[in-house]
């Protein structure tokens, strides 16, 4: 499994076209109740636009797509509809799976899964292993998942291979933990995605989007097409662009600030050899980096001797 860098502790590397894409496709039932249509009329046209972004997304080149389906908090919607998407859910996986696997995609499916019925395990498991070795693109699609579990199972699984950390009380690391995530396999998410007018992650990947892009656009899924995630590609890349410029001129002052103040140290000490141990007491020691750049003539020059010295040897930092 390859091991990707956690944006919380390294900066990700700048790119145009986000590396790993998720995405909440949120607006199925209000895109069929403004057409009169019953909800399921919306769940299908959203299965539509899902292989619409997979092709897109396979053409831009990104490496890693991740879709939630299904929310652990689902659950608590009508049975009847409830009823509807997993067998959405079923009929997809049976279509799907050879389609991907023609494609060079790889499936994955992420969250707790035992609570589907055995046709729907069934056939992640064989779409997962009939797909493993896909490079062009990785799928995931998060079902019956939530971030608050996904946390939590880390932790569980973390502390039943190592035992001996319970026993001694330390404290657990979050570059521990990450490994046992259900997303250890991808990179985090380099932009988020949600359709439907909400402005929330709604226990979506809580610890992977920590750095994310935010994208909310108010187009409803079924309608989420090409033209709407190049959109959302190139606000990407205007933000990246904007937030590397920013990053290298934070970086270049930090230098500068680090240069200077080696300088400055440097300064006092030639100082201190120059002008002798009663002058420097008196003139020098008691002055901060900014008031000897602001008084150096002030306080430094009282002679020729002395200008041409901070000249010669301080110029560049004055």
């Amino acid at each position: 499994m390859p091991v990707f860098t956690s944006s919380t502790r390294d900066i990700p590397e700048a790119r145009d076209v986000p590396r790993h894409v998720a995405i909440i496709m949120d607006g199925n039932g209000r895109w069929a109740k403004q057409r009169l249509l019953p909800r399921v009329a919306g769940h299908r046209r959203g299965v539509e636009a899902v292989r619409t972004i997979v092709r897109t997304a396979v053409e831009r080149g990104i490496g890693y797509l991740t879709l939630f389906a299904f929310s652990s908090e689902n659950w608590r919607r009508p049975a009847d509809e409830v009823s509807i998407l997993m067998e959405l859910f079923l009929r997809s996986l049976e279509v799907e799976v050879g389609k991907l696997h023609d494609n060079g995609i790889r499936l994955k499916v992420t969250g707790d899964t035992s609570r589907f019925d055995g046709r729907i395990r069934g056939l992640i498991e064989s779409g997962e292993t009939i797909t493993a070795s896909n490079p062009r693109l990785t799928l995931t699609i998060a079902a019956n998942y939530g971030g608050r579990w996904d946390i939590a199972q880390a932790a569980r699984e973390y502390y039943r291979r190592h035992p001996e950390a319970l026993a001694d009380g330390a404290p657990l690391e979050p570059d521990a933990l990450a490994p046992y995530l259900a997303l250890a396999y991808a990179p985090e998410p380099d932009l988020f995605i949600r359709t439907g007018g909400e402005q929330r992650i709604s226990n979506f990947l809580l610890w992977q989007l920590a750095y994310t892009e935010l994208w909310f656009t108010d187009r409803l899924w079924p309608d989420f097409d090409a033209a709407c995630a190049g959109g959302a590609n190139d606000g990407f890349a205007r933000r990246i662009r904007t937030g590397t410029a920013a990053v290298r001129d934070s970086e270049r002052k930090t230098r500068a600030q680090k240069m200077t103040e080696d300088s400055w140290g440097r300064a006092r000490h030639e100082l201190l050899k120059t002008v002798g141990q009663n002058n420097f007491t008196t003139w020098i020691e008691p002055l901060t980096l900014a008031e000897f750049q602001d008084g150096i003539a002030r306080f430094l020059a009282p002679t020729n001797f002395m200008r041409d010295w901070v000249s010669r040897n301080f110029a560049e930092q004055i």
